[in-house]
């Protein structure tokens, strides 16, 4: 199996994902955006970093790469793709996703350790962790607060869309857990469809035990498996 990671100009996770994706067993490849996802691409990867400089509003610009328009119909077709902070961004700013990501409440960027609750662990992103489990995820981001209206929001609660909320160590959602001050403390979603998901916290950074930290990461890169 072959999952593209694909790089844009300002990418700065996409090594990082393919490392990740290597220790859980899965094949990866560095694709550059303009060259086109690989004829039998199984999986897609949109990594963190700062895609165009963030200008106009994170995700936007590589939201109209091409390339964003063969994600789409593997997409439909079925085809499992993550987003993964910038990721994350461009997935929404491109409508795989729904809501928005805008500035931090903080208006600062925030590099940290937060603990996330699973919301749901019947899908492919969650399947390894249990319902109401408590993972560890690094997040590194200046515009990562989720925003949606209420109607959208409350659509995506009832349909079991969520896929992890904030938390504080015990699981509980407090506003004082909410790193960004994300609508519901939201983290991570799915999109229309189960094989799409985006979460602001780096699952890759999370992954490799020689770095000392959590590898509570794993479990959601094993989706693309």
């Amino acid at each position: 199996m072959t999952v593209a990671v694909v790089q844009f100009g300002g990418s700065n996770c996409d090594r990082d994902a393919v490392r990740a994706l290597d220790r859980v067993g899965i094949d990866a490849e560095r694709v550059w955006h303009e060259d086109g996802l690989p004829t039998g691409t199984e999986g897609v990867v949109l990594p963190g970093g700062f895609s165009y400089g963030d200008y106009l509003r994170a995700g936007a610009m590589a939201a109209h790469s091409p390339i964003m328009n063969e994600v789409r119909a593997a997409a439909a077709d079925g085809t499992p793709v993550l987003g993964v902070c910038n990721g994350a961004q461009i997935g929404s700013e491109s409508r795989l996703t729904p809501g928005a990501f805008t500035t931090n409440r903080s208006a600062r960027f925030q590099c940290e350790d937060v603990f996330l609750r699973v919301e749901n662990a019947e899908t492919l992103w969650t399947a390894a962790y249990d319902e109401g489990e408590v993972i560890e995820l690094p997040i590194a981001h200046g515009e990562g607060r989720f925003e949606i209206d209420d109607a959208a929001y409350e659509e995506l609660v009832e349909e079991d869309r969520v896929l992890f909320r904030y938390c504080d160590a015990d699981g509980e959602v407090t506003d004082e857990a909410n790193p960004n001050g994300s609508k519901g403390n939201v983290a991570g979603v799915l999109g229309e469809r189960e094989n799409v998901a985006v979460l602001m916290p780096h699952p890759e950074r999370a992954s490799l035990a020689e770095l000392g930290g959590s590898t509570d990461g794993q479990g959601v890169l094993e989706g693309l498996a």
